[in-house]
């Protein structure tokens, strides 16, 4: 893909793309491949009129439920998978799931017939990489195929990569709480109930010393619990373990995770 910048590009940790424009059709030898998921023919054939004039993207298939969407993805192998939130069967953030699940290569772009931050949340946390209303401009969308067919995520106006999403994401959790599905096993994790403790207290927002406080432990058996979780999750540190944690739905919902903050007195250092 080829890209032109203009001369201002703003940047901030996580993000980076502003300003930035694709070249259209010229000078781009790989095609996108594109699915479409949703159970209504008209907006289907409408979409794929939209992408078909774009010679960087290549429809390679449609569905029409959550466990078609999730079949033919697999089969085929696409990029991108443009999918309607609403199906029949599974919707689509239990279907982004288990496609996630199975494959991390095909990346998911929700569509919906209504904004809210909160579902906007919910959908990242389900493997998500952007999520737009239907009335969203045929010009945005492409080029919101192109970004998050390259790794990235696209938040309103925002493209974030790895790092930004990460960000993003524990502020949200913070925002709205814990995770709304309710697949069998979905809390699950490699971790015994002393680390996923700890791990819910890092996504709340807590450094070392404070969940030791709370927890009425000493700081270096936080430490030495951190250690073990980052080696369990192989990540490189407690940030990417909280996200990790928070993809893979392993926090409780907000009811049920509610803790009183102790606060701890004096400086608080955050490593």
């Amino acid at each position: 893909m080829q890209l032109r910048f203009w001369p201002i590009v703003w940047y901030t940790r996580g993000v980076q793309w502003a300003g930035m424009h694709w070249e259209d059709g010229r000078g781009m030898t790989d095609k996108i491949d594109v699915m479409i998921v949703d159970d209504h023919p008209v907006f289907r054939q409408g979409l794929r009129n939209v992408l078909a004039v774009h010679e960087d993207l290549c429809i390679v298939g449609e569905a029409t439920d959550g466990p078609e969407a999730v079949e033919r993805a697999l089969e085929l192998k696409p990029d991108v998978v443009v999918m309607d939130i609403n199906l029949p069967t599974l919707n689509g953030l239990q279907a982004t799931r288990k496609l996630k699940a199975s494959c991390q290569d095909i990346h998911v772009i929700m569509l919906t017939a209504y904004d809210d931050e909160e579902q906007i949340y919910h959908a990242i946390r389900a493997g998500a990489a952007a999520y737009y209303c239907k009335d969203v401009s045929p010009e945005h969308l492409v080029d919101v195929i192109r970004h998050v067919s390259q790794g990235r995520y696209v938040i309103g106006e925002t493209v974030l990569d790895e790092d930004g999403m990460g960000d993003w994401l524990l502020k949200e959790f913070r925002r709205f709480g814990g995770g709304i599905f309710e697949e069998e096993g979905q809390f699950f994790a490699p971790l015994s109930p002393r680390e996923t403790e700890i791990l819910e207290l890092v996504i709340q927002g807590m450094s070392n010393r404070e969940i030791a406080y709370n927890l009425g432990i000493s700081h270096q058996t936080v430490k030495n619990h951190m250690t073990s979780i980052l080696s369990k999750l192989g990540v490189a540190d407690r940030t990417q373990a909280a996200v990790y944690a928070l993809r893979h739905g392993w926090v409780p919902l907000r009811e049920e995770n509610t803790r009183s903050r102790r606060i701890l007195p004096g400086a608080v250092d955050r490593p």
